[in-house]
């Protein structure tokens, strides 16, 4: 019983593979046994106060729900409370404003770091500097990179975080740089500065970027407030593509998301290509997309312009040239293959359970993709819930050290982000694809060595 179901997609710890049949076993037992349970009890109550078994069944379950939402609410709120406060806490090695001008809080700045909390003082203090530029292109800077960073907390709604940005992206003269990245969110606020470092390297500062945010909790709390965040993406866009078009030189506006910063932004553009056209995107990276970007035919939005890779190897011969939109997604990403429908439905990427033939194992090959162990078989309702709890272990990372598995993209982000955006550096010196990742896990590694006691998960 120990392998059953069988292999997932994340490693887990040996207790919980060994803990999860029975799990399993014993949730099934009490959805069971329940209702079996209540209604003896209520029989038994019934005849001994004379009372009508309906009239108990019907307090009995009012009482257990009642109570259980009670300590659901109270459970949440407190959960809650506490995650926000560490959303706000700003790192000691960040709290320091930064020296340059050319980003949020910085000088000049109306905005302060409480204003924007954690995950925005990472982004805007984490900007890459002259000597980075020049390691990995040879060359010297043009100029210095803009980040603006506009939190939750830097005014009360859509429209006053929207009219923060556009402020600092006048006050910065972001406009006037050759490429403006706009990025999405995870809930927390988190944004990957991985590929805007790409982009800052390449471009020797010459562009700037632009993030605001929608809450303060992890992706998975934050579901309530994907509504909020589309229409945040949707009023930023909107107003940067005003700004663009009043402005005497434009910039190549590119747009990235990540996980749930990937599925707000596609929201965000429900026309497809049409929008980008009216909106003025040239290029758009969305990773991790929650669910896929066949969910709810978002990829079919964007044919013919659209791509979807596994990892970098598959650059070539995908057209990438004629590319517009990419969809970076791991064929193992929990993340990427976690939906409702799992539970009920068999996935392409996976044969059924009875299926153990030769023939069925290798007809299913060339569908599984690469990280999903051969192995693994889709079992009604159980795979469902192996999946989940591979979600949880999908972003298990350690800073520097990247790996192209599961909801880390960090290996792959240096070359599709340079593809993606066309961001080719025709000047640099002979060896600039190597050392761009190496000094990739190296900027890593120095934010996470300023973040105490150590790097949360979007």
């Amino acid at each position: 019983m120990s392998d059953f179901p069988g292999p997932s997609l994340m490693p887990w710890p040996p207790a919980l593979r060994r803990s999860f049949p029975w799990a399993v076993a014993a949730a099934t037992g009490a959805a069971m046994a329940a209702p079996v349970v209540a209604v003896a009890s209520a029989r038994s109550v019934a005849r001994s106060k004379g009372i009508g078994t309906a009239g108990i069944m019907l307090a009995s379950a009012g009482a257990l729900g009642f109570g259980a939402s009670v300590a659901g609410r109270w459970y949440r709120r407190r959960t809650v409370r506490t995650l926000r406060d560490r959303a706000r806490a700003i790192d000691p090695g960040f709290r320091q404003p930064p020296a340059q001008s050319m980003v949020t809080t910085g000088l000049g700045s109306p905005i302060t770091g409480d204003q924007i909390g954690r995950e925005g003082t990472r982004y805007v203090g984490s900007v890459v500097a002259a000597a980075d530029i020049e390691f990995v292109t040879g060359r010297t800077p043009v100029a210095e990179p803009i980040r603006i960073f506009i939190g939750l907390d830097s005014a009360d709604s859509v429209e006053g975080r929207v009219q923060a940005a556009i402020a600092e992206l006048r006050r910065t003269g972001a406009l006037s740089r050759s490429v403006l990245v706009v990025q999405s969110p995870a809930g927390t606020g988190y944004a990957n500065s991985t590929p805007v470092d790409v982009v800052e390297l390449l471009t020797r500062g010459d562009c700037a970027s632009v993030v605001v945010g929608y809450g303060l909790l992890p992706s998975f709390l934050s579901l309530d407030r994907v509504q909020l965040a589309r229409e945040t993406q949707s009023a930023l866009l909107e107003a940067v593509a005003r700004e663009c078009r009043d402005h005497p030189v434009q910039p190549r506006v590119v747009v990235y998301g990540e996980s749930l910063g990937a599925k707000v932004q596609q929201a965000a553009l429900p026309n497809g290509v049409a929008d980008l056209d009216r909106l003025g995107i040239d290029r758009a990276l969305w990773v991790g997309t929650p669910g896929g970007s066949d969910y709810d035919d978002v990829h079919r939005l964007f044919d013919p312009v659209g791509i979807t890779i596994d990892r970098p190897e598959q650059l070539s011969g995908h057209g990438d040239d004629r590319a517009r939109v990419w969809f970076l997604e791991h064929d193992g990403d929990p993340v990427v293959r976690f939906r409702s429908d799992l539970a009920y439905r068999r996935p392409s990427w996976l044969p059924e359970h009875s299926q153990h033939s030769q023939h069925s194992q290798h007809s299913q090959h060339s569908k599984r993709g690469r990280g999903i162990p051969e192995a693994m078989r889709w079992w009604p309702g159980l795979t469902w819930a192996q999946v989940l709890i591979d979600t949880v272990y999908a972003t298990d990372v350690t800073p520097g050290d990247f790996h192209s598995a599961g909801h880390d993209y960090r290996a792959d982000l240096g070359a599709v982000t340079r593809a993606a955006y066309a961001l080719d550096e025709a000047d640099a010196t002979e060896g600039w694809q190597i050392r761009l990742e190496e000094r990739l896990r190296a900027l890593e590694v120095r934010r996470a060595e300023r973040v105490a006691p150590g790097p949360t998960t979007p």
